[in-house]
């Protein structure tokens, strides 16, 4: 069986994801209006990290005889804490590293700061943050639009059920600039306040940046209580190249299998965490898949109200704080979502409640009609 053994994650609520998860309970958010960053006409709401702290604590690391951008920094020091707290080895060769970005570092296009321009290639990336920990094995890098970060997780289990690793690291990141924002706006995806998710009068998503890790490991002895991942399902339904079916077919399917023959883990669920996004297209979507599901009298809420869409980083850092909820017995609200406003009945939690259950289902969907869903529940 797989369970995670620890976690990290680095954003701008905290450096640690004790910190994260703590502000998330008190209701503390960070996506905040942005006038004229990055040299942009318009504004944004969204969630920056403070790059002079990153430096800081970067440069208490065990240095390297290598220059790293800001984005190769975060996904390091994310690594690194989760590493640590694993009290793992990470050079041996039975660890697996898996990097989950969605632009990794697409803003050399816009200052290459004096890298080389092959840096823009994540593989390079992947390589620079295997050698970082002196790792021996390839580092495969999972970009799949929004998807990755849950994707790089079935991966790495996947990996390690195949080939035998003991541990894998699974690091999401991803951070703004220029080119990301501008994409965004491009096709009126953005909001100028903060995003109401499910809510009848959302006006678009937040953009947020950080870094999220999580340590994994394959053991026939597990202990009681440990979070394990008990299903997944990855489905592609190819609808448009940024639009989500409008019925959710692939995000059903990726739900179906990650439910196949565990009927108990569904009758044990205690709420869904969605990708949430506040774009119209989407929330609709997911309504349907969850409705599709028979799941839509479980509490589900959306975290994206508190750090904005973090890219490749979501699907990763979401899960880590859902499972730091799980734990704890509690479900987290969804951050500004008012009215109900999706077409398909769904129970949208709004409050810091007690749950019930002792798993969740991650769900998470993405450009190119991209759908993926993983279950983490108590042993």
């Amino acid at each position: 069986m797989i369970y995670k053994i620890s976690d990290n994650i680095i954003s701008p609520l905290g450096y640690s994801s004790e910190e994260n998860y703590q502000n998330m309970k008190n209701g503390i958010s960070k996506a905040v209006l942005h006038q004229h960053a990055f040299n942009l006409p318009e504004p944004f709401f969204g969630s920056l990290l403070n790059w002079e702290e990153i430096e800081a604590q970067f440069s208490q690391l065990p240095q390297k005889a290598c220059r790293y951008t800001r984005f190769e920094k975060i996904a390091i020091l994310s690594a690194y804490k989760a590493i640590e707290a694993a009290k793992i080895d990470a050079s041996s060769k039975d660890v697996l590293f898996v990097l989950s970005s969605t632009k990794g570092n697409i803003h050399l296009l816009e200052n290459s700061d004096g890298f080389d321009k092959n840096r823009i290639n994540m593989g390079t990336s992947a390589n620079l943050l295997g050698e970082y920990f002196n790792n021996p094995n390839p580092v495969m890098v999972i970009s799949n639009a929004c998807t990755s970060g849950v994707v790089a997780q079935i991966y790495a289990k996947e990996m390690m059920e195949a080939k035998g690793y003991k541990y894998a690291v699974v690091v999401g990141a991803d951070i703004l600039s220029k080119f990301v924002i501008s994409g965004f706006q491009s096709f009126k995806a953005l909001s100028t306040e903060r995003c109401k998710p499910f809510d009848l009068n959302r006006k678009g998503l937040n953009l947020g940046e950080g870094a999220a890790s999580i340590v994994l490991e394959q053991s026939d002895n597990v202990p009681e209580g440990a979070l394990c991942i008990l299903g997944t399902g990855n489905r592609n339904d190819a609808n448009h190249i940024s639009g989500p079916s409008r019925t959710g077919e692939g995000l059903f399917n990726a739900i179906t299998a990650a439910y196949a023959f565990k009927q108990a883990f569904k009758e044990s669920l205690s709420f869904i965490n969605a990708h949430g996004t506040a774009t119209p297209y989407n929330d609709d979507m997911e309504s349907w898949a969850i409705s599709r599901s028979e799941l839509e009298n479980i509490p589900t809420n959306s975290l994206k109200g508190f750090l904005g869409h973090t890219l490749g980083a979501a699907g990763v850092l979401e899960c880590i704080i859902s499972c730091h909820a799980l734990n704890e017995g509690i479900i987290l609200p969804t951050l500004g979502h008012d009215t109900k406003g999706v077409v398909k009945e769904i129970t949208v939690n709004t409050e810091l409640k007690h749950g019930e259950g002792n798993s969740f289902l991650k769900i998470i969907s993405g450009f190119g009609g991209s759908n993926a869903a993983i279950i983490y529940g108590k042993k």
